[in-house]
């Protein structure tokens, strides 16, 4: 409607004719869902009330809800520091370590204790006898795992040749088994506590009867885990549900719908409920299945999934066979990686999931060369080693099912060598093209919301093409698009052929976005041949 103009004299109107600028999204804003010393910003509160009724109650209000970190130091603040049994403080450490910025950090677990509030009782640990005497301990075995967990523990001893009293001992967690053959008491590099206490991660063996004598054979149990007491949720039980959280509570990973900034999700701590033997690896599937329908559900945030501990390379092809995943919005690292033991004791380094880093590594990749760029051969910083050195020819198996590995090359350190999602869609095989079109489906839709309400006539489809193509036009020039011009790296229309009048009267505007991604040179090739020279004749 016209202004209306009742007197004589000049008059200024303000006529909305310019662009809508569409502006790109952040792409590197990462969430970590596991255990933590603390809850929250605890740490004063528990010096002044320690035991107090209130202290339990304001942390387990706390215990799954979202909290933004933008450092190192806030985290400690909050959440305390690095603690055994949790790895999310490696991967929050390892986050910023390589790159990463804002983050939200989700504790389902607080795994601290309040210094004058004593433990019920020690580790879990069965005596095992002598075969001679029933009543002579000979072996004492002591559980790694903290809480209730410790207490589920199985050991099933096996005679081997009763001339030199050799035996097999296995180690039997939540369906899970250790086994070790051809051992013995006495001395050398078959003795049980040598062999058990380097490889087992579940179990430690003290002989405390004679040598050479064998250990009677049957089934055992370890009983007596210790409770932690600090709040009462160090000796909970994690389950799939509290890994799920709920969208009405704001807890886990539903809780994270709220939030349009995130753009990855992280859950190395799913790995420590798998070695605590709160889960089996179907238990590990349903968690990273559910994180993964998270993804797909909020379109515009990315898994970044640990593959479990312990597995050769062969164990974890047949792993990921099983699981079946299939999704544009996932990816899988493997093996684990060795980093500085900042827990403490004698040992100088420690074995971590991957994911935190790597999600660092994207955050970095995307502030120094753009999403577009995969976030592959990348030094992985703050690393020292890694559980499995990965040969080429094993990578030549897990690549192509989108197992993403990680490798160290002489001189050249520690590198990220793979960029492949867990689709079996070619045209969403590398991550960085499913990043680079979430970054822009996402931008694209913020920057048009003033679309919404508007006459859907032939201006209206122009303004939006022509602030569609404003935008892309920056993501071409950044590199993230293929083409000589804009014309041959994307396409925007909306016209009378993309909205009849049939899609018109449903209330409909429809505006087709074309892209052509780069994709990353993952085989490089070169071709030799012997050349006689421009002198040869013909």
């Amino acid at each position: 409607m016209s202004p209306s103009y009742l007197s004589p004299g000049v008059y200024m109107e303000e006529v909305d004719r310019g662009t809508k600028p569409i502006e790109a999204v952040g792409t590197a804003v990462a969430a970590f869902i596991g255990y933590t010393e603390l809850a929250s910003d605890l740490s004063r509160e528990r010096q002044l009330e320690k035991n107090n009724g209130k202290l339990l109650a304001r942390e387990q209000e706390l215990i799954g809800r979202p909290q933004a970190v933008t450092n190192w130091s806030q985290y400690v603040q909050k959440f305390g520091g690095f603690i055994d049994g949790a790895y999310l403080p490696d991967a929050v450490y390892g986050y910023f370590a390589n790159g990463g910025g804002r983050c939200y950090v989700i504790s389902i677990k607080s795994m601290g204790t309040v210094d004058d509030a004593p433990s019920a009782s020690g580790p879990a640990k069965v005596s095992i006898p002598s075969a001679d005497d029933p009543n002579v301990p000979l072996l004492e075995v002591t559980s790694k795992l903290s809480g209730a967990a410790g207490g589920r523990i199985g050991v099933t001893i096996q005679p081997e040749n009763t001339t030199d009293n050799t035996f097999t001992m296995i180690i039997i967690v939540a369906g899970k088994q250790e086994k070790y053959d051809n051992l013995t008491t006495d001395k050398g590099e078959r003795n049980v506590a040598t062999v058990v206490n380097a490889q087992s991660q579940t179990v430690t063996v003290k002989v405390t009867g004679k040598a050479k004598l064998a250990p009677a054979a049957g089934d055992f149990n370890l009983t007596g885990a210790a409770s932690a007491t600090s709040t009462g949720s160090a000796s909970k039980t994690v389950s799939l549900a509290d890994y799920k959280g709920n969208v009405a509570n704001r807890t886990g990973v539903d809780g994270l719908q709220q939030y349009d900034d995130i753009t990855m999700i992280s859950v190395p701590d799913l790995m420590a409920s798998y070695k605590a033997g709160e889960m089996d690896l179907k238990g590990v599937q349903s968690v990273q299945q559910t994180i993964i329908d998270h993804c797909e559900l909020v379109k515009y945030c990315f898994a970044v999934l640990d593959a479990p501990p312990g597995m050769m390379p062969e164990d974890v092809k047949n792993w990921r066979l099983t699981a079946n995943y299939d999704t544009t919005r996932a990816a899988l690292y493997y093996p684990w990686i060795e980093v500085p033991n900042m827990v403490g004791g004698k040992a100088v380094s420690r074995l971590v999931p991957p994911s935190g880093h790597i999600a660092g590594i994207y955050a970095r990749n995307d502030g120094e060369r753009g999403v577009h760029k995969a976030p592959a051969n990348e030094v992985i910083r703050s690393c020292t080693g890694l559980e499995v050195q990965i040969t080429k020819g094993e990578q030549d198996a897990l690549n192509p099912i989108g197992v993403n590995c990680i490798r160290a090359f002489p001189g050249r350190g520690i590198r990220v060598w793979g960029a492949r999602t867990l689709s079996s869609n070619a045209s969403w095989r590398y991550i960085n093209v499913r990043r680079l079109f979430s970054m822009v489906e996402d931008s694209i839709e913020r920057g048009t919301q003033w679309v919404v309400f508007e006459p859907n006539d032939p201006d209206l489809w122009a303004r939006v093409r022509r602030d569609v193509t404003a935008f892309l036009k920056l993501v071409w020039r950044s590199g993230a698009l293929f083409g000589d011009t804009p014309e041959q790296a994307f396409y925007v229309k909306c016209d009378a052929e993309t909205n009849p009048p049939e899609v018109r009267d449903v209330g409909q505007l429809i505006i087709e976005v074309g892209l052509c991604p780069v994709k990353p040179a993952e085989f490089v090739i070169f071709r030799v041949s012997q050349w006689a020279g421009p002198d040869a004749g013909e």
